[in-house]
């Protein structure tokens, strides 16, 4: 199936121009819509800019050529438009969402969210997805009249449930949420504006969680090859993956390694977007969806891959947590970053003051739990480089993370 040209948008697509509006109302900007409001709000944002220092896998002293948050978030965004325009759907509205999936995202990669969600336990803990939304509607501080960025209904929604619904309908945490409830900054917001935390997200909300997992999925094997923690060999079983191997093979039997690799990414990339786009143009015929608010309210995704190529993409994903994320090279040194925010968090917690005067606004009248609340959001908004620069400030040993 070829993907490719501009598509009429279909009836199911979120239209900018009926937008549920923001939370504190603004003028219209008539050379953009709503949606493209959103994504340049987005890329001008400080959090923005600072994934380009924040690890995706590898730290960014074990080499240039490794993705980083922002090279990954770009690369999200490029799929994103790619299955958005071949569905008809608000291809603004995709990248927005894509461009701030993971702006919560701590210093250091997974092992920073799993270091700031043990040290919050006892607050409820600690997770990256609603820091990205905390981000948008409170930390980012460019506008007179709010905090945050005043982003559109439909972005909003699209990065609170950037994995789904959140609660049922009497607001109960299910999933991932089930046993340890709502985190506060989706509690928090939603006591303002009610985001039906309850429903599935639009389709550009859930092209863009899927374009996450295309990007991450394919470029986590560049990245491994590159690594050499694995071969184009060790690929041939894999499903699909294995397909592209072959067939790359098979059409340059002499070509030197980094070309093979490019070759047998895109067609790992391009088959995975076409699949998309059939599987959830068949989703639609057969749920007869006529309007945004049908997608969310059909109770399951619109967007997906088919049986078929969802079983090989969780054989990928088999593959790569242990050949890649458990490494033992990656698990060393994210023990050591994991550490790092662990002494950041005690220090900061027991001296605030050591923040930046910007952060020093009520510290005495906090409580502990605002206090907590606090330093996390500082420390969560460092990027690798400046979390181990206030680490050697204020401790003997720093880690080298390499």
């Amino acid at each position: 199936m070829a993907v490719s040209g501009a598509k009429l948008r279909v009836l199911w697509s979120s239209d900018p121009y009926a937008s549920r509006g923001r939370l504190v109302a603004e003028e219209d900007s008539p050379p953009r819509s709503a949606f493209r409001r959103d994504c340049d709000r987005v890329i001008h944002s400080t959090a923005f800019r600072r994934l380009r220092h924040k690890t995706q896998v590898f730290s960014f002293n074990e080499g240039d050529h490794y993705r980083t948050r922002l090279t990954h978030t770009l690369e999200v965004a490029q799929v994103a438009r790619s299955i958005a325009r071949a569905l008809g759907l608000d291809e603004d509205l995709a990248e927005a969402l894509a461009l701030s999936h993971d702006l919560g995202h701590p210093p250091f990669a997974h092992a920073g969210e799993r270091a700031l969600n043990d040290c919050m336990k006892e607050q409820g803990g600690f997770d990256h997805n609603a820091q990205s939304l905390r981000v948008v509607t409170r930390i980012e501080r460019r506008y007179a009249r709010f905090d945050g960025l005043n982003l559109t209904w439909e972005t909003l929604e699209g990065i609170a449930k950037h994995n789904g619904p959140l609660t049922d309908r009497e607001g109960n945490g299910i999933g991932r949420y089930a046993s340890t409830g709502l985190p506060h900054a989706f509690a928090a917001y939603n006591e303002q504006q009610d985001l039906e935390l309850w429903s599935h997200a639009g389709a550009e909300a859930q092209v863009a969680a899927i374009a996450d997992d295309i990007a991450y999925d394919v470029h986590d094997l560049d990245d491994g090859i590159r690594a050499r923690m694995f071969t184009l060999d060790d690929l041939t079983t894999l499903p699909l993956v294995g397909d592209a191997v072959l067939e790359v093979r098979t059409l340059y039997p002499n070509l030197e390694m980094p070309r093979a690799v490019g070759e047998v990414l895109r067609r790992v990339i391009t088959r995975f977007i076409e699949d998309v786009v059939l599987e959830s143009e068949n989703r639609a015929a057969r749920s007869g969806v006529a309007s945004a608010q049908d997608v969310r309210a059909l109770g399951h995704p619109l967007v997906g891959f088919s049986p078929e190529v969802t079983r090989a993409e969780q054989a990928l994903k088999g593959f790569l947590y242990p050949q890649m994320y458990r490494h033992a090279r990656v698990e060393r040194v994210m023990a050591d970053a994991q550490q790092v925010v662990r002494d950041l968090f005690a220090h900061f917690l027991a001296h605030p003051h050591d923040m930046p005067p910007s952060w020093h606004d009520d510290l005495e009248s906090l409580n502990d739990e605002r206090l907590a609340r606090r330093v996390t959001d500082y420390i969560a908004g460092m990027t690798d480089r400046y979390a181990l620069d206030q680490h050697a400030r204020f401790f003997d040993t720093t880690p080298d993370l390499r």
